[in-house]
C-alpha cells in the first residue's frame, strides 16, 4: 500500500507545491480532479482570501490540501482555522513543525513537512510528522543556500528514515516520478509544471518564460543572505546575480510577475525543471501523460530485474 496515497486520498501520488498567490482553488481543483492533490497556499497572508480558498475546495468534495509556512504566518489563526474546517491533510514548511504538530494531529490532520537537508528530516521525524516532502536544491521558490540535489538528499534522508516521502525539486514527469520511487519515494511534488499549466492563473508570459527556458535558465541568488531563491534568469534577476544581495523590497512587485506578465517587476521564481518543459499543458494533461510514463518505466525495468539482464 502506497503511504502517501493512503494519507491523503489522491489517485495518484501526484502533488501540486504550494506557490504563493498561485495555489488555490483553480490550478488546486484541476490537480485535484486529474487524479493529483491540490494544496492551497497560505504563504501570501491574505488570511481571509486563503479561508475562502480552503471553504471553496472542500465543497468540491475533491482530496485536497493547505500548506502552513511556519516563518510566514502573522499568527495562529490560520492555524485554528485549518484544525477546525475538516481539512485532512497538511503540509508545514519554513521553520520548525514542532508546536504544530500536536494540534494538527489532534484534528485528525497528517502532517507532513519540508525539509531541505537530512538534519531538518532528522529533527522533523523526532518531532512527530507522519511524512516528509523532501525538497533538493533543483527546485524553484525558497532555497536552503548549502544546494544539495534531489537526487542525493532523497537517498541520505531514505537512508535514515521510515516515514513515508514526497520527492521535490526537478522533478515534472514521469521520468523523474520513476526516479524518485527508485530513490525510496512514494509521491513527487511538482511545482514548475503545474506553475505553467493552462489552469495556472499566472499570465501567459510566465508561463512561456519557463516553457522557453533551458536547463540552465535559472539563478540561485542570495546564498549569503536570506531569503536564498531560485528564480529565471530575467534582467532583473541578472542584476541581483551581478550584486549578490537580493534587495529588501525585491518581491514588492511579485503580483506583476504572476497576473500582468511583467517578467521585470520581481524574481520570477522557478524550478530546473523549467528546461524540461516544452510546451503548456492541461492538469489533466500533465498527470495522465506522468502516470503513462511513470509505468511504462518502472515497467521495463521491472522485466529487467526479473530477467537478471542490464538489457
Amino acid at each position: 500500500m502506497n503511504r502517501v496515497l493512503a494519507h491523503c486520498g489522491a489517485r495518484y501520488p501526484i502533488v501540486q507545491a504550494p506557490m504563493g498567490w498561485i495555489a488555490r482553488r483553480a490550478l488546486a481543483g484541476a490537480v485535484s480532479r486529474a487524479g493529483g492533490l491540490g494544496i492551497i497556499e497560505t504563504s501570501s497572508g491574505e488570511t481571509e482570501a486563503c479561508i475562502a480558498e480552503i471553504a471553496a475546495m472542500k465543497a468540491t468534495g475533491l482530496p485536497f490540501g493547505v500548506n502552513l509556512p511556519i516563518r510566514f504566518l502573522k499568527d495562529e489563526a490560520m492555524l485554528r482555522h485549518v484544525c477546525a474546517s475538516g481539512v485532512r491533510f497538511v503540509t508545514t514548511s519554513a521553520g520548525s513543525p514542532a508546536k504544530f504538530i500536536a494540534p494538527l494531529h489532534d484534528a485528525g490532520i497528517v502532517v507532513y513537512h519540508a525539509v531541505p537537508t537530512l538534519d531538518a528530516a532528522l529533527k522533523c521525524v523526532d518531532a512527530g510528522v507522519d511524512g516528509l516532502v523532501v525538497e533538493g536544491s533543483e527546485g524553484g521558490g525558497f532555497k536552503n543556500p548549502e544546494e544539495v540535489s534531489t537526487l542525493v538528499l532523497l537517498q541520505a534522508v531514505r537512508e535514515r528514515v521510515e516515514v513515508p516521502l514526497i520527492a521535490a525539486g526537478g522533478i515534472c514527469d514521469g521520468r523523474g516520478m520513476a526516479a524518485a520511487f527508485a530513490l525510496g519515494a512514494e509521491g513527487i511534488q511538482m511545482g514548475t509544471r503545474f506553475v505553467s499549466c493552462t489552469e495556472s492563473p499566472v499570465h501567459g508570459n510566465y508561463k512561456q518564460a519557463i516553457v522557453q527556458a533551458d536547463a540552465t535558465g535559472t539563478w540561485v541568488l542570495n546564498k549569503k543572505a536570506s531569503p536564498c531563491i531560485r528564480t529565471l534568469k530575467t534582467g532583473f534577476s541578472a542584476a541581483i546575480h551581478e550584486q549578490g544581495l537580493l534587495p529588501p523590497d525585491a518581491f514588492r512587485r511579485i503580483r506583476e510577475v504572476y497576473f500582468d506578465g511583467d517578467m521585470e517587476a520581481a524574481p520570477a521564481l522557478a524550478g530546473q525543471s523549467a528546461g524540461l518543459i516544452h510546451a503548456v499543458k492541461s492538469a489533466q494533461q500533465i498527470i495522465d501523460d506522468t502516470v503513462a510514463q511513470f509505468f511504462a518505466i518502472t515497467g521495463r525495468l521491472g522485466a529487467l530485474a526479473g530477467q537478471a539482464s542490464f538489457g
